[in-house]
């Protein structure tokens, strides 16, 4: 059974889309920590009302999220809406096990600043017909990391970037987390330099 830690710093329904996929039998897989950059986020309420671990690391804490992962015995690190930009000693320690859901279609609307409701004004304003969402390995780059997975969703005329977020969180972020850490607690998935080979290709 894979061991999960998510690390978060909002209201989690990243974290939420995996409790309710493992809830299910949907992932072979258990989540053992969920660790917060902020106190007092709704994704922590999350977790505890699922009988998850929690911890918020900052610089309060006065420990690391390196030591807060490695205690926790993850075999996979999460990153479920995590607004901290990884240490480099963290993402070599725990290089192609780091996963992040990016809310475009990457090498589309991403990089630097490019989160939250910032990545769909940018596809409005742009014009482009299509978005989605991409859950990808995680590299000391910024949204740089080799690509497991892509899922499209259609951008509608009459869109704000309010409602497209909301229906690439629905169509497209939540069911490709799931789908792909499913993937990886079966393992089925394997990096071979910058790409990703998975399921049936292995």
């Amino acid at each position: 059974m894979l061991k999960i830690a998510v690390l978060v710093s909002g209201g989690g329904t990243n974290l939420q889309a995996v409790i309710d996929a493992i809830s299910k039998g949907e992932i072979k897989g258990e989540i053992v920590k969920v660790i917060s950059s902020k106190a007092g986020v709704y994704a922590l309420e999350r977790a505890e009302r699922a009988g998850i671990a929690t911890e918020v690391i900052n610089t309060k804490s006065g420990k690391t999220l390196l030591q807060s992962v490695r205690e926790s015995g993850a075999e996979l690190v999460v990153l479920g809406g995590f607004l901290k930009v990884l240490e480099p000693e963290f993402v070599r320690a725990y290089i192609n096990r780091i996963i992040n859901v990016h809310p475009a279609l990457i090498p589309a609307f991403c990089g630097k600043g490019f989160y939250g409701l910032k990545v769909h004004e940018e596809v409005i304003k742009a014009g482009v017909r299509v978005t989605g969402a991409t859950v990808h390995f995680v590299d000391e780059g910024c949204d740089t990391g080799p690509i497991i997975a892509q899922k499209a969703v259609k951008v509608e005329q009459d869109d704000t970037p309010e409602s497209l977020q909301k229906r690439v969180m629905e169509e497209a972020e939540w069911v490709l987390l799931a789908k792909v850490i499913k993937l990886i607690a079966e393992g089925l998935v394997k990096v071979d330099g910058s790409k990703v080979i998975v399921g049936d290709d292995l």
